[in-house]
C-alpha cells in the first residue's frame, strides 16, 4: 500500500511528466518515485532527501502542484522520523501552494497540517485545520483524507481523556475509509482499541483487536505492516492474561522485526527487538532480555534513531540494576539520558496523551537515574566521588524540571535563560538551597551550602509525603481551624529537622527551596516545629530550578512601577474591594509610577505603557487562575483574560530593551489545590514571563490581609540592604504577629519565586 501522498500525486501528475521522450523518467519524477519507495520501506531519511531533490526540480520547472506533492511527501517522512515540528515547518511552506490546487490535494495538505500541528503541541491550529480537511475531502469524494483527518481528531480527543468523542471520530473515520485501504483501517482500529482500553472498556478493546489482527496480516510487505504489527503487539501486552491472543504478542514482534530487516528498515527492527526485550524482562528472563535489548540498541544506533535508542539503553539500565550491577546501570542510564536530551524538544512537544505529563513518561528515566546516583553517593566513602554523584543527581533533576516546564507551557522556546548551576555552588554566607527529591521509597534532601552539597535521607516515600501535603494544603485554606498543625509538624520533621544542625552551624538566614512534585502546591513558610513557623527562622524563596534562575543581583534604586488592578466586578468575577487602597498605598511610596485601574487596565494600555517606559516592577492586583492546562491559565483584565503567552509578549518589550522587569507581583491569584501540574504554571511564571522574580499567591487570600502584606513588602523593599526574600519575610512576620491574621491562611500563600536577592 503506497502512502497517502504518493497515491494522490501519481494520480494527479499530468501524462507529460510521467516519462521522458525516450521513455526514461525525468529527474523530478525519478526522485519522487525514489522517495515514495523509501517511505514504503521505512527509510525516512532517504525519503526526505529524495523529496527535497524532487521539490527542487519541480520548483525549477514551476510545477506548483508537484512542488506541493514533494513537500507533502517530505512532511510525511519527517513524521516517520519522529520530527513533527520539522514536518509542520514543511507544511507551512506547502500551504500557499495548496491555493488553487485540486480539492484532493487541498484536503491532503490540511489533514497533514492538522496532524503535524497536534503532534507539535499546537492544538488550537489543529482544531481549525482538521475539520476543514474533512469538509473539503468529503466535497471532493476523497475518502482517505477524510478518514485520516477524522482519525487524528479521534486521537486528539483521546489524548485529553474525552473517550466518548474519540469513539465517535474513530467510527466516522472507519466509515469514511475505503474497504481496500487496509493499512489505514487497521491504524484507525488500533487507535480505537487503545482508547477503549484506557477508558476501561475491555470488551470493546478485545473486539477491536480481534477485528484488527487478521486485517494487519493481509497487508503486503511494507513499513505500514511493520508499524501495525508492532502497535498490535504492544496493545496485546496490555490486555489481561486471560485474553487468548495476548500470547501472540511476541510472535507479532518477531514477524515485524524480520520483515523490517528484510526491507532494510532497521529503525522499526530496533523497536521489534526492544519490545521482545521488554517481554523477556517482564517474565524475568534477564539474560535473554539483556541480549534482545542490546540488539535493539545496536539497530537503533545503526538507524541513528535516538528517539528509540534511549528506550533500550534505559531498559538495559533497569536490568543491570536488578542484577546488582549499579555502576553498569548508572552508565546505561546516563547514555539513555544523553539520548533523551537530544530528542527532548520533540518529546515534550509530541505529548500525544495530555492526560499524562512528561514526568510520567521520559521523566521517569531521569528520576530513576537520580535515584541510582543518590544511592551510590550514600554508600561512597570517598568525599570527592560522593560530591560528584550528588552534583550529577541534582543536575539530572534539573533536566527533568526544565523538561516539565516545557511540557506544561507547550513551548520549547519558553526557557530563554538557562544559567550556570555552578553559581549556586558559590553561595554567599547565610544562604542555603534545599533540593528535596521525592522517590517511591524515601525522600532525599540535598542541601547546597557554601562548603558543598550535604545529603540527607528520610524514610518517607513520595506517596506518604504527597498525602500529607494534600492534607496540609486543605487545612491551611480553612482559616477558622488549626487543623494544619499536625501535617505542618510532620512535614517539618521530614524536610527541615534533619538539616537544622547544619543550618544553625553555618548561620543560615535565607533558605531557597527547589520544590519537587506535590511540594510545589504548599508554602513551606507555614511548616511548624511545634514552637515556631519556618518563616520565623528563615527568609524563604522558591525557584522552579537552579539553572532557570537568573542569580544576578541588581541595584534597586529609582524603581519605576506599573500598577495594574481591578476593584470592580467584571466578567462574572467578584469585586476586589481592597485593590483601591492597595494601589494607592504602594503608589505613595514611589515617585515614578503609573496606575492602570479598572477600565484603564486593558491589554492595549498595558502594552503601550511597557513600550513607552522601562518599568522595573509590574504589579497586577486582579483575579488569576493557574490551571493544569496552560491555555486555561490567565490573569483577569477589565476587558479580557491575559494568558501567559500574552504576558510573555508584553514583558518582552522590556527584556529586548535591555531593561527586563525585575519583579512581577501577582496579587489575588490562586492555584488549584492538589494539582501538581497546575502548580507548574505558578512555579514557572517567572521563567515564562522573563521577569527576574515573581511574588504570587497559591490561593486567594483575604483582601485586607493581602493589602497589608503587599504594602509592607513594598515598604521593606525600598531598603536596598534587604533582599526580596527578607522583605517578604518581614511582611509575613508582621501579619503573623497580628492577632487578626496569625493563621497561616492569611500570609503563607505568598511565594517569592525566582531571584531572591
Amino acid at each position: 500500500m503506497l502512502p497517502t501522498v504518493a497515491v494522490l500525486v501519481l494520480l494527479l501528475l499530468p501524462p507529460a511528466l510521467s516519462a521522458g521522450v525516450d521513455g526514461s523518467l525525468p529527474v523530478a519524477d525519478q526522485a519522487y518515485a525514489q522517495g515514495v519507495d523509501a517511505l514504503r520501506r521505512g527509510d525516512f531519511a532517504q525519503a526526505v532527501q529524495a523529496a527535497q531533490t524532487a521539490r527542487t526540480a519541480f520548483t525549477s520547472a514551476d510545477n506548483r502542484h508537484q512542488q506541493l506533492a514533494a513537500l507533502l511527501l517530505m512532511a510525511e517522512a519527517y513524521q516517520g522520523l519522529g520530527q513533527p515540528r520539522a514536518a509542520r515547518q514543511i507544511l507551512q511552506q506547502a500551504q500557499p501552494l495548496a491555493v488553487g490546487a485540486p480539492l484532493a490535494l487541498q484536503a491532503e495538505t490540511l489533514a497533514a497540517r492538522g496532524q503535524a500541528d497536534w503532534l507539535s503541541g499546537e492544538r488550537d491550529a489543529a482544531q481549525q485545520s482538521l475539520p476543514a480537511a474533512v469538509e473539503i475531502a468529503r466535497r471532493s469524494n476523497d475518502h482517505r483524507s477524510a478518514a485520516t483527518a477524522l482519525n487524528t481528531l479521534g486521537n486528539m480527543a483521546a489524548s485529553v481523556g474525552d473517550y466518548p468523542a474519540a469513539r465517535v471520530y474513530y467510527e466516522q473515520a472507519l466509515a469514511a475509509a475505503s474497504d481496500d485501504d487496509v493499512a489505514l483501517r487497521v491504524r484507525i482500529q488500533i487507535n480505537a482499541v487503545r482508547a477503549a482500553w484506557r477508558e476501561g472498556n475491555v470488551a470493546r478493546a478485545e473486539s477491536g483487536l480481534r477485528a484488527a489482527l487478521p486485517l494487519a496480516q493481509r497487508l503486503p510487505p511494507s513499513h505500514d505492516k511493520v508499524f501495525n504489527l508492532l502497535a498490535l503487539g504492544q496493545l496485546l501486552r496490555e490486555l489481561p492474561s486471560a485474553f487468548p491472543e495476548r500470547q501472540s504478542a511476541d510472535r507479532l514482534f518477531t514477524e515485524a522485526g524480520e520483515l523490517a530487516l528484510t526491507m532494510g528498515d532497521v529503525r522499526s527492527a530496533s523497536y521489534a527487538w526492544g519490545y521482545l526485550g521488554q517481554s523477556a524482562a517482564d517474565a524475568h528472563r534477564d539474560a535473554e532480555a539483556l541480549a534482545l535489548s542490546r540488539r535493539a540498541v545496536s539497530l537503533a544506533q545503526q538507524a541513528q534513531a535516538p528517539e528509540s535508542l534511549y528506550r533500550w539503553q534505559w531498559q538495559i539500565g533497569r536490568l543491570l540494576q536488578r542484577q546488582g550491577d549499579r555502576d553498569g546501570a548508572v552508565l546505561a542510564y546516563r547514555q539513555a539520558a544523553l539520548n533523551l536530551q537530544s530528542v527532548r524538544h520533540e518529546i515534550t512537544a509530541d505529548q500525544r496523551d495530555r492526560t499524562r505529563s512528561f514526568r510520567d513518561g521520559g521523566g521517569v528515566l531521569l528520576v530513576e537515574l537520580a535515584d541510582l546516583l543518590l544511592q551510590r553517593a550514600a554508600q561512597t566513602a570517598d568525599p570527592l566521588r560522593r560530591q560528584r554523584d550528588l552534583i550529577a543527581a541534582r543536575d539530572t533533576m534539573e533536566q527533568l524540571k526544565t523538561a516539565e516546564l516545557r511540557d506544561y507551557f507547550q513551548d520549547n522556546c519558553v526557557i530563554e535563560f538557562e544559567g550556570d548551576v555552578a553559581l549556586v555552588d558559590q553561595l554567599s554566607p547565610g544562604t542555603a538551597v534545599l533540593y528535596p527529591i521525592l522517590l517511591p521509597d524515601r525522600t532525599e534532601l540535598l542541601l547546597s551550602l557554601p562548603d558543598g552539597i550535604h545529603q540527607y535521607q528520610v524514610p518517607a516515600g513520595s506517596a506518604v509525603v504527597t498525602q500529607t501535603v494534600r492534607e496540609f494544603r486543605k487545612a491551611l485554606e480553612k482559616r477558622t481551624t488549626y487543623n494544619y498543625s499536625e501535617s505542618a509538624q510532620r512535614l517539618y520533621g521530614w524536610l527541615i529537622a534533619p538539616l537544622e544542625p547544619e543550618l544553625h552551624a553555618q548561620k543560615i538566614d535565607t533558605l531557597v527551596i527547589v520544590p519537587d512534585g506535590s511540594l510545589r502546591t504548599v508554602p513551606l513558610a507555614a511548616l511548624h516545629d511545634g514552637q515556631r513557623f519556618l518563616i520565623e527562622r528563615y527568609a524563604l524563596a522558591t525557584t522552579p530550578g537552579l539553572t532557570l534562575t537568573d542569580l544576578q543581583a541588581r541595584l534597586r534604586r529609582n524603581n519605576r512601577l506599573l500598577l495594574n488592578g481591578l476593584s470592580q466586578s467584571v466578567q462574572g468575577f467578584p469585586a476586589l474591594q481592597q485593590v483601591e487602597s492597595e494601589l494607592s498605598t504602594i503608589s505613595q511610596m514611589y515617585q515614578k509610577r503609573k496606575i492602570l485601574k479598572n477600565e484603564d487596565f486593558t491589554l492595549i494600555n498595558v502594552n503601550q505603557a511597557l513600550a513607552g517606559d522601562p518599568y522595573s516592577i509590574v504589579h497586577i492586583a486582579s483575579h488569576g487562575q493557574f490551571n493544569r492546562e496552560v491555555d486555561k491559565t490567565f490573569l483577569l483584565t477589565f476587558d479580557s483574560k491575559l494568558t501567559l503567552d500574552q504576558l510573555e509578549q508584553l514583558l518582552s518589550l522590556t527584556r529586548y530593551r535591555g531593561q527586563p522587569v525585575e519583579l512581577l507581583t501577582l496579587s489575588a491569584c490562586q492555584t488549584a489545590a492538589g494539582d501538581d501540574r497546575a502548580a507548574l504554571g505558578l512555579a514557572g511564571v517567572a521563567v515564562k514571563a522573563g521577569a527576574g522574580s515573581v511574588l504570587a499567591t497559591l490561593w486567594f487570600v483575604n483582601d485586607k490581609a493581602a493589602a497589608l502584606l503587599i504594602s509592607t513588602f513594598y515598604q521593606r523593599l525600598q531598603n536596598p540592604a534587604l533582599s526580596k526574600a527578607k522583605a517578604l519575610q518581614q511582611a509575613q512576620q508582621l501579619l503573623l504577629q497580628d492577632n487578626r491574621y496569625h493563621h497561616p491562611g492569611y500570609w503563607a500563600a505568598f511565594l517569592m519565586i525566582g531571584n531572591w536577592l
